[in-house]
């Protein structure tokens, strides 16, 4: 498990182009037959990936967490992206095709992650909280998720947010998570920005070509800078920092968040004009 230690408001202002990268912007996922994680101070967020090829693999509780098991004291997100597989957790193996997402509850011992086909990986993307509540753990395909449409074509930005994890979809004790879809033509998301002072979140962007970029904005809102993302790539966004995109391709992108509290809109706009 790899650990990221985030920067503030202030040392991120003096920071590189290569530094920024080093503390914000995730490019080790999705390893093929790995499993990988990321454990992060902001909220104590954990993300990662499991790339199951010829055989399973088993979910364990890293030295960092000091726990059993994964989830003894955490709640678990599971996002497939690549091609079918399952997951098992205590004994119930659930099918996830993509798009599905799969909410795993405080005190699921085991988790496994399986492919249907070695030749055509399930890709689980892995997004974690800590939790104090236990809830059910649910699987959600995604023509069942909660969609909003947004923006226009005139401002580059229609979207579909898919509400998967969410107060009125899966119950969680605090991770909230779904998918953003833009439609070809749109490459803005998130704009107007904003920051969640009572939250952190997390952007996996993916369905990216392979020789476009995502330019993810963040920092201060009287202080951006970008970073330069790749398909599979995800960005830590702390509770100080905007965040929003643009890129040169359309692409999807999954958001996970956690924190003081899981309204969707608890936000605090910032108007594009203030944007330094």
């Amino acid at each position: 498990m790899d650990t990221r230690y985030l920067a503030d408001g202030v040392r991120y202002a003096t920071m590189s182009a290569a530094e920024m990268r080093d503390t914000f912007l995730v490019t080790t996922l999705f390893a093929p037959g790995e499993l990988r994680l990321v454990y992060c101070e902001a909220d104590r967020a954990v993300i990662g990936s499991a790339v199951p090829l010829g055989h399973p693999m088993a979910l364990s509780a890293a030295d960092e967490l000091r726990a059993a098991f994964f989830c003894q004291r955490r709640e678990l997100g599971v996002l497939n992206i690549g091609g079918a597989g399952s997951v098992r957790v205590d004994g119930t193996t659930h099918a996830l095709a993509p798009l599905d997402v799969l909410y795993v509850g405080r005190g699921s011992r085991e988790v496994v992650f399986a492919s249907d086909d070695a030749r055509q990986p399930a890709q689980f993307y892995l997004a974690s909280y800590p939790a104090h509540a236990a809830f059910p753990t649910v699987l959600a395909r995604h023509a069942e998720a909660t969609k909003v449409q947004l923006g226009s074509l005139a401002e580059c930005n229609r979207r579909t947010i898919n509400k998967y994890i969410h107060p009125d979809g899966i119950k969680s004790c605090q991770l909230v998570m779904g998918v953003t879809a833009l439609e070809e033509g749109s490459v803005w998301n998130t704009m107007p920005p904003h920051t969640h002072t009572r939250r952190s979140e997390v952007y996996l962007y993916f369905d990216v070509a392979s020789e476009a970029r995502v330019f993810h904005f963040m920092g201060r809102p009287d202080e951006t800078r970008h970073l330069v993302v790749a398909d599979r790539q995800a960005v830590v966004s702390p509770a100080w920092s905007i965040h929003c995109a643009t890129a040169t391709r359309r692409y999807t992108f999954c958001w996970a968040m956690g924190g003081e509290n899981q309204t969707f809109d608890d936000m605090d706009g910032v108007q594009v004009g203030a944007l330094r």
